[in-house]
């Protein structure tokens, strides 16, 4: 995308907050990638939906994303337009046991005030560092729990720039996926439904789970989470380990020694690093057990 043109094209335009030539690197959980040509970081829903609406008029690619908590960026950059939905798009109301809340809101955010409600249901997303729209459409999950057990709606935004709306059972949850993966969609706000429960098991029930996660993972050092989707029949990180790949190094990443399913950033990573990483991993796995280890971060940019 030609800056000049760019930059006449959105000057002018109510859709927030534009960054031009902004580092990636500032908007991952990993700390890795290039910059993007334009980020548009909209303050309200009309805003979010004018700027996807613009990017598709006048055919400029874009990339919709929320906290960057599973992103790898590559070292080039993206070229185009990325769409942060994050804090101005972040709020979460509660009506009874139903909590209705914008694709933006974090998830921890969102379970810790249902834990305020003393409703139960979510304490598995306390610590996962997505937003709901990424966790819904990935459908995410943990200890045992996935968004799609909670999910009552979905709203969203399709191909048409039309707003729709779809139940549960509309929304094809699967294991790391979902309808929005399918078609494109993007997420707006859902409906998430919970029960009534006792406030202190509540709680307890968060703190083993956060003593579980800092315990066994490596939360002090960037990363995009788990690197591995779970293979049918194995644990990914297991069979890394098994692998003798444990505190690996390429480059700046290495393979976590606290937890091999995780690839971390310990010294200035470049995204050719943890690529090069997933690469000895996968063949490593292939070769010994014979299974296939399927990222579950997102790559996505110029790999330079």
């Amino acid at each position: 995308m030609d800056r000049q043109d760019s930059v006449l094209l959105f000057k002018d335009k109510d859709l927030g907050q534009l960054l031009y030539d902004e580092p990636m690197k500032n908007h991952t959980s990993f700390k890795i990638g290039g910059p993007v040509d334009l980020m548009i970081i909209p303050q309200n829903e009309g805003q979010l939906i004018d700027a996807i609406s613009l990017c598709r008029e006048h055919d400029l690619d874009f990339f919709i994303m929320g906290n960057g908590s599973n992103l790898l960026v590559g070292d080039g950059g993206i070229r185009g337009v990325v769409i942060k939905i994050s804090e101005g798009l972040n709020k979460i109301d509660f009506q009874g046991t139903k909590i209705v809340c914008q694709a933006g809101a974090l998830l921890t955010a969102v379970s810790r005030r249902a834990a305020e409600q003393s409703l139960t249901g979510m304490e598995f997303a306390n610590g996962i560092p997505g937003t709901i729209g990424g966790g819904v459409t990935m459908n995410a999950g943990a200890y045992g729990g996935e968004m799609k057990d909670i999910i009552k709606k979905v709203r969203v935004l399709d191909k048409d720039n039309n707003i729709l709306e779809y139940t549960n059972e509309e929304m094809n949850f699967r294991y790391r996926g979902s309808r929005v993966m399918d078609e494109g969609l993007i997420i707006l706000s859902v409906e998430i439904g919970l029960e009534e429960g006792n406030y202190e098991k509540i709680k307890e029930t968060m703190r083993d789970l956060t003593h579980r996660r800092t315990s066994k993972q490596p939360l002090e050092l960037p990363s995009g989470g788990s690197t591995f989707k779970r293979p049918v029949g194995h644990y990914a990180g297991k069979l890394i380990e098994d692998s003798g790949l444990k505190g690996l190094i390429k480059g700046g990443a290495q393979v976590s020694d606290k937890h091999c399913g995780f690839v971390v950033n310990i010294d200035n990573a470049t995204c050719k690093d943890v690529l090069d990483l997933i690469s000895i991993i996968q063949k490593t796995v292939r070769d010994k057990f014979n299974v296939e280890l399927e990222p579950e971060i997102r790559i996505i940019g110029e790999i330079a």
